[in-house]
């Protein structure tokens, strides 16, 4: 893409941004210039500010120096005071340098090899068991979903080129352990979060209910969530490549032998050197919530004293900390002599925290887009979807899809749920219903939330994992959508729309699984065992 066609595709974005002051649609016209730029250029970067930028010319009535003004000082620099964000910046900058650290260590290169036998032939059983491997050790890093992302894919990368797995392929993996997973678990950086929602929305719906519980019974209805497991277990056993990302796979299968044949060329260190290191990060981060944002005091340390501290502002103290602790151990365990080993683990860890810089604009550039999406009320427009049917069976399928709109115009799980709690919740009790029924409604929100935490190109979550496995957000997203839309179809039909008429969740996770293991069964795509392929 060259210069001068960049620039014309931003004068496009603001001129067609002007053009629509005068409609009603004028509210969706930041996010969708974002988006076509991002797929017109692959630069997600270049997108993301012109989406920013076509916003603050609506905002600002067409005046470009008060718009351009307006991006740095309305909705850059209020980032930039979020302790949250500036924690994100730094965490994401070392956590980029302690996984480079662990790449040129060689432990996790050896670590491969016994998992999967010495494979590297895409026909073996190694491109199974490092799939299994990353979403597994995606499942470890429950408790967070950005730090998921970004130590899944780093770690896992080069071993996904040696062993056959598409990068694309991967990204999927990480993208689909991490805000799922944080949003199930019982303890993690989203629960305070979710439970202060939760609370507020009940109070103005007039009822009187214990969020934690409230959490609880929503679980079996969290449809969304729960499939994208099931999708992830269907597309790593089944080899199930919907849309797009059959080509990644095709390729990567080509591509394998080639990079195998490097291997003698790759460091090879203990596999300590890589475990000892990771699990310091993990067991930091734990720690590190207990210890800094319980209440106090600590002990005895019970259910309800863990969960304030994962819901503290300790949280950026906590993934900077963790992160250095963790560099610092993987420093000491780099492999060679103490005299010789200071600077090839130094020149790791810089070349590590250089490839950030570029991933960290584009997080700046999607924070500026989500500001001015908020301040434009987009996302109120599109929530009005929910709560204009008066349909009380409908309503959970209405959140969720109203949800997944906003999540994938705004890029935000959070933002998602703040701006629907508070509306459907009380809307549902008015309509009439119970407790029970609410607590559906609550699941519903949770579901859409995630949904563009997937597969929006304007999610943190979506493009650290893109960045953090090597593979261009355009490229993730577009490999990404077609499990997302599959899953949430099934989350619709087999989940939310009987829900709304009585039937018990439980009944549903179990008749939508199956749903998900006959579509991997009957889709047949390259990788799949049952796919017809020469011998």
């Amino acid at each position: 893409m060259t210069r001068k066609s960049l620039i014309w595709l931003l004068v496009a974005a603001i001129t067609l941004g002007l053009a629509f002051t005068a409609w009603s649609i004028r509210l969706l016209w930041p996010p969708l210039a974002a988006v076509m730029i991002i797929l017109a250029t692959r630069n997600a970067l270049a997108g993301l500010l012109a989406g920013g930028l076509a916003g603050a010319l609506l905002i600002s009535e067409g005046n470009p120096v008060a718009a351009t003004s307006s991006l740095m000082v309305d909705h850059l620099a209020p980032s930039l005071q979020s302790p949250w964000k500036i924690g994100a910046i730094f965490f994401t900058l070392i956590l980029g340098g302690f996984a480079s650290m662990l790449e040129a260590g060689g432990g996790f290169t050896r670590m491969m090899r016994k998992v999967t036998g010495g494979g590297g032939d895409p026909g073996h059983d190694s491109v199974r068991k490092l799939e299994t491997a990353a979403a597994g050790l995606g499942l470890l890093c429950f408790f967070d979903g950005l730090a998921n992302s970004m130590v899944v894919g780093r770690v896992s990368r080069d071993l996904a080129d040696r062993n056959g797995v598409a990068r694309a392929k991967l990204a999927y993996i990480v993208d689909y352990t991490s805000s799922a997973v944080a949003c199930l678990a019982f303890i993690s950086t989203w629960i305070a979060f979710q439970l202060s929602m939760i609370s507020e929305a009940f109070t103005l719906a007039g009822r009187a209910v214990n969020p934690y519980s409230v959490f609880l019974h929503s679980l079996p209805y969290n449809f969304y969530c729960w499939f994208t497991l099931v999708m992830l277990l269907v597309a790593i056993r089944g080899r199930f490549h919907p849309g797009p990302m059959a080509q990644f796979v095709t390729e990567a299968n080509r591509s394998c032998k080639e990079i195998e044949s490097l291997n003698a060329k790759e460091p090879d260190g203990p596999v300590r050197s890589a475990l000892l290191p990771l699990g310091a990060l993990m067991a930091a981060f734990f720690l590190g919530f207990v210890v800094l944002g319980s209440p106090r005091p600590i002990f005895p340390l019970g259910r309800e004293k863990i969960v304030a501290a994962f819901g503290s502002n300790a949280g950026p103290t906590v993934l900077v900390v963790a992160s250095l602790i963790a560099t610092a151990i993987a420093l000491f365990m780099f492999p060679g002599q103490p005299s010789g080993k200071w600077k090839p683990a130094a020149i790791a860890f810089l070349r590590g925290l250089q490839t950030m810089v570029a991933p960290i604009f584009i997080l700046l550039a999607a924070w500026i887009l989500g500001s001015v999406i908020s301040k434009l009320g987009t996302a109120a427009l599109i929530s009005q979807l929910a709560t204009d049917s008066g349909q009380l069976a409908l309503l959970p399928s209405l959140v969720f899809l109203t949800g997944a709109i906003i999540s994938f115009s705004t890029g935000t799980s959070w933002g998602t749920m703040g701006i629907l709690f508070p509306l459907v919740v009380p809307a549902a009790a008015a309509l009439g219903g119970d407790d029970g029924f609410l607590t559906i409604i609550v699941a519903a929100v949770f579901s859409g939330a995630v949904f563009g935490d997937h597969c929006s190109p304007f999610s943190d979550t979506t493009i650290v994992s893109s960045i953090s496995c090597g593979v261009t957000p355009h490229d993730h997203v577009r490999t990404q959508i077609p499990y997302a839309l599959i899953t949430a179809v099934v989350a619709v039909v087999f989940g939310f729309l009987p829900a709304g008429f009585g039937v018990s969740g439980w009944i549903l996770l179990l008749s939508g699984s199956a749903t998900l293991l006959f579509i991997g069964r009957f889709k047949k795509s390259p990788g799949n065992p049952n796919y017809a392929k020469p011998r």
